[in-house]
């Protein structure tokens, strides 16, 4: 039988067979947050662990030994409360943007003003919430009984580490981890009118349809309007700040310098070029120009097309309008166009006149952001320089014309793509609002899980050569083991979680060493594009990759895999609709047969061949794909199926049901327990009994008055836990469910006689 022991524990003993048996039992595993070296990174993610220890006979009669550890998170908090900081300043930024939108007409100036008024009811919203959750002091997660409590709505329910440490008398020992996690939903939102998934396609399609007087842009326009802008924001400063570097390196007379500083400045204007050449910029200032006062609102004219190609000298033409933007006939295209081309042209200016310099300055060749063949002899021409001039002096007043030229543009373009961002909130404001509402917090739960995870992952396969080129090279597959119903209000948290996991993929990772002992992950970005920063100690640091240390963003490829496992989906299936859950399915299919695509095509041979024979996990998919066609009741192959594909792709695994509790307890244990029979050779007649011990009371700490806590024996009597019965049966047959609650219905009054 299996044994079950506080981690505190040395000894463990039995009684097998009639035969007392004694093991010395090593309790810390190399990744143990008892591990001085690793404490203050570990702290970083975990809290109050509880650990028990078992040992289990394997096929050849020996002993292998299992060390169970679950674990608290205090990014439960910290990552809501870095969102939603962000979440403020950036509606904050925007609020500021709609008003310095300038003069608008009476209907665009009402609608405005409609706006403002309830985005800043939000930002106080955000405001409040946050300071509530300031507030949380004690518990680091949220209990289930929380879940519909407004402050506590960003917070994700029931956040645990579930890690399994293996030592195998034969195999070498093993870690499997599985991040626990309440499905992320918004449950004080409530699920009447569904989840985000109905929610945000049903509001689509009624401002698509729409006949009021608004300017529809697609959700692509509208996320390229924030993408730009963001950039806008971004390379303003940095642009200014590296002219600012060429004069001084001008006013030092430091050739080196003066290239090195042109190359950055050059770098940066041509990312600043390249972010207005699209066309959602011209159609935004058209339709900008008819809504100041006097502009004409006219039926749009038949598309046109332009085959000409564009250049900063040469600006690009009108590309094909879109249908819903407005025209104006006394409207001058050309002018933005001359105004964004100065941008590039003084950039050109700056180039020949630093060329220039250093050539009549003895310096050999010419600056490397030149482009001396391509460049327009006129440009370099109407360049005089004279050899006793100072270089300051020369370059001053083109740097000057360069500032001026960028104000022009990004002020043409901040309010025109501010407008664009106008019309997705004056459609519906409530309904608007809200959802982006309820977006912000199932993606908040989300995120805090996927930090918790990402950083659980790097800690464990930290000394894989293999695991780390994969992390910059492809990026990690991150698998979520949805066990909610498609019944009632689990559907509503099904579509919200479905949205807040694929919302997963605007997130990217990058390492960075610590400074200090303040090893806390820090999020930047904005609503379309988040980097998560997490910091290692100088010591794990310097065991990275090249490309890691530099900065280099690492991916997740998030996917989820649903199947309802409950009584409630046994309804659902009988006389409801699972097209739901079989769409997710099918949907996320596609992205992980995408990842393991770029995985094998960027992995080296040798290094897939390592870990995984191709063939093998070939055969995965194909299986996994059949049993999602299959549309089989409860079919939790396609489970285990995705779980054994994560592991064999290093990805990182999440378990999810309503609360995290019962569903998502039975399916880890079942878990545990499947991978001990297949990867560790756990004896065939022992497996019910090892499901039975994890499940127990005892692993909870409840001991019965016939157990020996001082040698850690346990007697034959049966606990009396409600997981006794293992929920693995009901996996295998729904007709099972009556025979379970009439058993359950059966020890209880036995209980209480």
């Amino acid at each position: 039988m299996g044994e079950i022991e506080d981690g505190e524990a040395d000894h463990i003993t039995t009684d097998v067979q009639g035969q007392k048996c004694a093991l010395v039992c090593e309790c810390t595993a190399p990744e143990s947050v008892s591990g001085k070296d690793n404490l203050p990174f570990l702290n970083a993610v975990l809290k109050n662990p509880v650990c028990k220890l078992y040992r289990f006979p394997t096929s050849d009669n020996k002993w292998m030994r299992i060390r169970e550890q679950m674990s608290e998170s205090i990014l439960s908090f910290h990552i809501p409360k870095e969102l939603i900081s962000l979440h403020i300043k950036e509606d904050l930024c925007r609020n500021q943007e709609l008003k310095e939108l300038g003069e608008l007409s009476p209907h665009w100036d009402n609608l405005r003003k409609n706006v403002l008024t309830h985005c800043d009811q939000m930002v106080n919203m955000y405001q409040g919430i946050l300071k509530e959750l300031s507030k949380e002091t004690g518990s680091s997660f949220k209990s289930s009984s929380s879940k519909g409590e407004r402050t506590l709505e960003f917070v994700p329910v029931n956040l645990h580490l579930q890690r399994m440490h293996v030592h195998s008398p034969h195999l070498k020992d093993a870690l499997y981890d599985v991040i626990t996690v309440g499905a992320p939903a918004a449950h004080f939102q409530g699920f009447k009118n569904g989840g985000l998934r109905k929610l945000l396609h049903r509001f689509e399609t009624e401002r698509r349809n729409t006949e009021y007087q608004f300017i529809y842009y697609s959700p692509e326009n509208t996320a390229k309007a924030k993408e730009v802008l963001s950039n806008i924001n971004q390379l303003q400063p940095l642009i200014a700040t590296y002219a600012d570097l060429l004069l001084n390196s001008a006013s030092q007379h430091s050739p080196d310098s003066l290239k090195n500083s042109l190359k950055m400045l050059s770098e940066k204007t041509e990312l600043f070029v390249h972010a207005f050449k699209d066309q959602l910029v011209r159609s935004a200032l058209l339709a900008l120009y008819t809504a100041r006062p006097g502009g004409i609102l006219k039926k749009p004219p038949s598309p046109k097309n332009s085959t000409e190609e564009s250049s900063p000298q040469d600006p690009p033409p009108p590309m094909k309008r879109q249908d819903s933007i407005p025209h104006h006939s006394d409207y001058d295209e050309e002018e933005w166009d001359r105004v964004w081309a100065n941008v590039g042209k003084s950039l050109n200016c700056i180039i020949a006149m630093v060329d220039k310099l250093i050539e009549r300055d003895g310096g050999s060749g010419g600056s490397s952001s030149s482009k001396n063949e391509e460049k327009d002899p006129s440009l370099v021409d109407s360049v005089i320089t004279h050899p006793r001039e100072d270089w300051y002096e020369q370059l001053y007043p083109l740097i000057l014309t360069l500032k001026d030229c960028m104000g022009e543009v990004v002020n043409r373009a901040k309010q025109s793509l501010t407008f664009v961002l106008l019309q997705e909130l004056a459609y519906s404001l409530p309904q608007c609002l809200m959802l982006t509402l309820r977006r912000d917090i199932v993606f908040s739960q989300a995120l805090a899980g996927l930090v918790c995870g990402f950083i659980i992952k790097l800690h464990a396969s930290l000394h894989d050569p293999g695991f780390l080129q994969q992390l910059h090279t492809v990026g990690l597959v991150v698998q979520y083991e949805g066990l909610l119903s498609t019944y009632s209000d689990e559907i509503g948290m099904l579509e919200d979680m479905a949205v807040g996991i694929s919302d997963l993929k605007k997130v990217t990772f990058k390492i960075t060493e610590a400074k200090s002992n303040d090893v806390l992950p820090v999020i930047t970005g904005r609503r379309e594009h988040y980097v998560v920063e997490v910091k290692l100690p100088a010591r794990m640091f310097e065991s990275l990759p090249l490309q890691i240390k530099e900065g280099q963003l690492l991916h997740v490829y998030p996917v989820l895999f649903n199947v309802g496992i409950n009584e409630q989906q046994t309804l659902a299936e009988r006389f409801g609709d699972v097209s739901l859950q079989e769409s997710i399915n099918q949907e996320n299919f596609e992205l992980l047969k995408e990842y393991y695509t770029i995985f094998m095509e960027k992995m080296p041979p040798d290094y897939i061949s390592h870990f995984q024979e191709q063939n093998d996990l070939k055969g995965l998919l194909e299986n996994l794909h059949q049993n999602i066609q299959a549309k089989k009741r409860k079919n939790v192959e396609i489970m285990w199926l995705a779980a054994t594909i994560c592991r064999k792709l290093n990805g990182i695994r999440f378990t999810c049901c309503k609360s995290a509790k019962d569903r998502t307890s039975m399916s880890v244990t079942l878990e545990q327990c499947s991978i001990l029979r297949d990867e560790h050779q756990l004896h065939k007649d022992f497996f019910i009994r090892a499901l039975d011990c994890m499940r127990s009371r005892q692993t909870q700490g409840a001991l019965n008055e016939s157990d020996d806590p001082e040698t850690g024996c346990l007697t034959d009597n049966k606990p009396t836990s409600r997981h006794f019965y293992p929920v693995a049966l009901l996996l295998v047959s729904s007709h099972l469910l009556v025979v379970w609650l009439i058993l359950s219905l059966a020890l209880l009054l036995a209980k209480y006689q």
